[in-house]
């Protein structure tokens, strides 16, 4: 808030010139320094001052966004409109899988919801048959008023934040409306003590009843109900968080619906955090209303899982993150309370800086396509500051057959979609022992995208992976600590019955991995013969058989020392790092600052750097000489803040007006040729403006800075000073 106007004494000084515009006088916070102890300047004047020093490398400037732009060819311009149209592409399927992917999540609840609401549906009319008179009579029925109960679906949310469950129930209730079901979805909104019961009736009629009178009005609701396409049909109001509703006003509501649920079948579904939710919320006469059942969503990491399925494992899109953004990605979405909102939140953010940072980024999107050709077309047709641009990538300069030619870039990009491919089956492997042992497919994903695990020579063009047999052997393997290792650990103790069926789930999950597919319908064929009551221990395998073969060391394992033989295999074989494959910068993002600055953001810190460097992003000829030196065509705030650097903690008003008066008027000659500037200006002031004119010039610029929470206005103790609260970027 702005502080309330200080009026001058008569006795000052500027008062005096200012006669002719009394106009102004209430916007006057200026006036004659009071008289100081000399302790009190001596300490005022010798308090360190703290000026702002700009880092080299602020914000991308217009200059270093034109050079970058400059670099990457005459046709720039067309590229980035194909960078664009590639995000909207990408983003669009992103955005519509990870819809599908929470709705087949929800998808055996919204099921059992359904069902349930229907059994309640005809047990509310089951009861005495009503005819239309009836229904429509201004009243509710008197007998078995008391006993009559509400059908109510408790559902249990397990979730912190109710952002994703919002969602959640839109999502219910939509499914519910496409069954033939009459839904209402009333908010904590609707429940406010403001508007009282009268405000949930009004809701309702709005949502249910076309041209619905503003009032409440019970008989309304019935009048509809009787009409023949809405008869026969269940009345179902959803309260997605029954929490944040005012407990008085529900519970009124629902002793008034109590009454009209003979003539009217009304359903309940409310989302709850816990079971004592609705009796620490409602008093026992309104819970005695309800006949509560019990349904519950599945968990975030349930949905998270999924979601990262669907959208990182899965090379579905031409996009992927980096192992640090990965990390910092799953670390945002527990810190705030598992929401999935948040992680989808950083998941667009990242793409759009990637789409807009990567010049080669538009070949994502054919990168997965099976028909190479056109990829191969976009290749050729790339000019030749873009070519020279892709193979001179960190990851394309570990190449040694690679020619800097555009076959070489098609034929890589190719080969990355096979990586690709062979990736997303070894991890999704992966996560089907991490069932076992609920860990989750996230933490597999940052695990599996981490460079350092990887035992890769970076030279090698081929990127594979060195194994030692004889380790496998002996059961030391090179995965101390980490989760791949835990989880082939795990298969060895797997019991039979487990194991049959995570190597079904591995013989679906691999069956474009020709390689390995074999091997594991082998492998099934051998655990499946061996069910009959033979000794598994006993049962040997003849490891000639598999063209992966292992046995360095020994030369028979125990059926799941060779599935878990046959996982390591997989890991170290094809189990590669997206950051180690040639030419992943074009698909993947992994600039976790970037992302980290785009969604915490410091408003501060980039409010004083717009402030010092203004001339920068507001282009004319007058201001753009000398950045150092002060213009009076330059914006007053700007101009305060850059006078304030020159003081210390505290700052003397006197002092700072009378510096922004000089540099205001004291280059008053200099004009800014509007038709230079792409912004429009204040009108500045002239050599006639009044002193006035200037103080309400101060002041508002003041006010401004206080608003942006820089500086914090003149207390009790120094009517002169105004203190400064942000230093430092």
């Amino acid at each position: 808030m702005s502080p309330s106007p200080i009026s001058m004494p008569p006795s000052s000084p500027i008062a005096d010139d200012t006669t002719d515009d009394n106009a102004l006088q209430p916007f006057f916070v200026l006036h004659k320094a009071l008289p100081q102890k000399c302790d009190r300047k001596a300490a005022g004047s010798t308090r360190t001052r703290r000026k702002i020093d700009l880092p080299p490398s602020s914000p991308k400037s217009p200059e270093k966004s034109d050079a970058v732009a400059s670099s990457v060819g005459p046709n720039d311009a067309n590229y980035e409109r194909l960078r664009l149209e590639a995000f909207d592409m990408t983003w669009s399927k992103i955005d519509t899988t990870i819809k599908e992917v929470l709705t087949r999540v929800h998808r055996n609840l919204f099921a059992e919801v359904h069902q349930w609401a229907l059994e309640s549906f005809l047990a509310l009319k089951s009861g005495k048959p009503r005819n239309a008179f009836e229904i429509q009579t201004p009243y509710p029925l008197l007998d078995d008023v008391i006993c009559k109960q509400i059908p109510t679906a408790m559902i249990l949310t397990k979730n912190a934040e109710f952002v994703d469950d919002m969602l959640t129930f839109q999502e219910l209730g939509e499914h519910l409306k496409s069954k033939g079901c009459h839904i209402a979805n009333l908010s904590a909104m609707d429940f406010c003590a403001k508007d009282g019961i009268a405000g949930c009736l009004r809701s309702l009629l709005r949502q249910l009843v076309m041209d619905a009178p503003d009032m409440a009005d019970m008989s309304v609701l019935s009048s509809w109900y009787c009409e023949p396409e809405n008869y026969d049909h269940p009345v179902i109001i959803v309260i997605d968080d029954m929490e944040r509703c005012s407990g008085a006003i529900l519970a009124d509501f629902i002793r008034l619906l109590s009454e009209w649920v003979i003539k009217l079948p009304v359903i309940f579904i409310m989302g709850v955090a816990t079971t004592d939710t609705a009796k620490k919320l409602l008093p026992s006469d309104a819970l005695q209303h309800l006949q509560s059942s019990k349904f519950t969503l599945g968990s975030p990491l349930e949905r998270m899982n999924a979601l990262v399925e669907a959208v990182l494992v899965k090379p579905s899109f031409g996009f992927n993150i980096g192992h640090n953004v990965a990390v910092f990605m799953r670390n945002y979405f527990l810190g705030h309370d598992g929401t999935i909102t948040s992680f989808v939140r950083a998941l667009k953010l990242a793409c759009v800086k990637h789409f807009s940072m990567e010049p080669l980024s538009f070949l994502g999107i054919d990168i997965l396509d099976e028909n190479q050709v056109f990829l191969h077309g976009k290749c050729d047709a790339l000019p030749d500051s873009l070519l020279k641009y892709a193979f001179n990538l960190p990851s394309c300069k570990r190449g040694k057959d690679c020619k800097n030619s555009r076959d070489d870039l098609g034929e890589g990009l190719s080969d990355l979609r096979k990586l690709l491919k062979a990736w997303s089956s070894v991890i999704l492997c992966l996560y089907e022992v991490g069932k076992h042992n609920k860990i989750q497919l996230l933490d597999i994903f940052c695990e599996a995208t981490d460079p350092t695990l990887s035992s890769l020579d970076p030279s090698n063009h081929k990127l594979e992976r060195s194994f030692n047999g004889q380790n496998l052997a002996e059961g030391r393997l090179d995965f101390k600590g980490g989760l791949i290792g835990q989880l082939i650990h795990t298969v060895r103790e797997l019991p039979l019955s487990s194991l049959i069926k995570l190597l079904d789930s591995w013989s679906i999950h691999t069956e474009e991995l020709c390689e390995v597919h074999g091997e594991v319908r082998e492998l099934q064929s051998v655990v499946k013969s061996s069910n009959g009551g033979n000794n598994l221990k006993d049962r040997q395998i003849d490891c000639h058989r598999m063209s992966m073969s292992l046995c360095a060391g020994r030369t028979s394992l125990s059926v799941n020392g060779k599935a878990a033989a046959l996982l390591d295999n997989m890991v170290r074989k094809f189990l590669m790092p997206i950051e180690c494959l040639c030419f992943h910068e074009i698909i993947c993002f992994r600039n976790v600052d970037i992302l980290q600055s785009a969604l915490i953001g410091n408003p501060r810190r980039n409010i004083q750097v717009d402030l010092m460097k203004s001339t920068t992003y507001i282009k004319c000829s007058c201001c753009s000489g000398n950045e150092n030196v002060l213009s009076p065509t330059m914006h007053d705030t700007s101009v305060m803040y850059n006078l304030a650097q020159e003081h210390g903690d505290l700052v003397n008003l006197q002092d700072w007006y009378h510096s922004f008066k000089s540099t205001v008027l004291g280059t008053n000659k200099l004009k800014c040729p509007l038709q230079h500037s792409p912004m429009s200006k204040k009108v500045k002031s002239s050599p006639s403006e009044s002193e006035a004119s200037i103080q309400a010039r101060f002041c508002r610029a003041v006010i401004e800075l206080q608003i942006a929470g820089l500086f914090r206005m003149p207390s009790k103790k120094r009517p002169d000073f105004v203190q400064r609260v942000a230093f430092g970027l």
